[in-house]
């Protein structure tokens, strides 16, 4: 796999259109952010660093590298999902919480722009991805 799109296109039917959603939910949440597959997962990255990423398994969807700032801040609307070091994991059978990614998402944009903000850069420095990544 090279793509988000060869990712998305191989996995199961019935996972397609959720994740079809999810992409398009954290790309609307995070426009300046770049898209890649690293690690064998879809990741964003902006300012050169992650935003978010995500996968899927067997029995749930999970997302990865929001950072514990942003869980943190969050934690009452993410206590009824399982969760462990930098992971928060979706159950497959149950409609993802599109509106929380998108609040998760934004939260965790917020946060990178302002550190760049303090380092100097301002929020117009995006990172370059490489084509061939992944």
């Amino acid at each position: 796999m090279k793509t988000v799109d060869d990712y998305l296109a191989k996995a199961p039917k019935e996972k397609q259109a959720t994740l079809k959603k999810l992409r398009q939910t954290i790309k609307v949440a995070a426009p300046k952010a770049s898209e890649s597959l690293s690690y064998g997962i879809v990741g964003y990255k902006l300012q050169r660093k992650s935003v978010i990423f995500f996968g899927y398994w067997k029995s749930h969807y999970a997302i990865y590298g929001l950072g514990s700032g942003v869980t943190k801040v969050h934690a009452p609307d993410l206590k009824n999902y399982l969760q462990s070091k930098g992971t928060i994991q979706f159950p497959a059978d149950k409609p993802l919480p599109y509106a929380l990614l998108t609040k998760l998402v934004k939260a965790r944009v917020a946060e990178i722009e302002k550190a760049g903000d303090r380092a100097g850069h301002g929020s117009k420095l995006v990172g370059k991805e490489s084509a061939s990544e992944g």
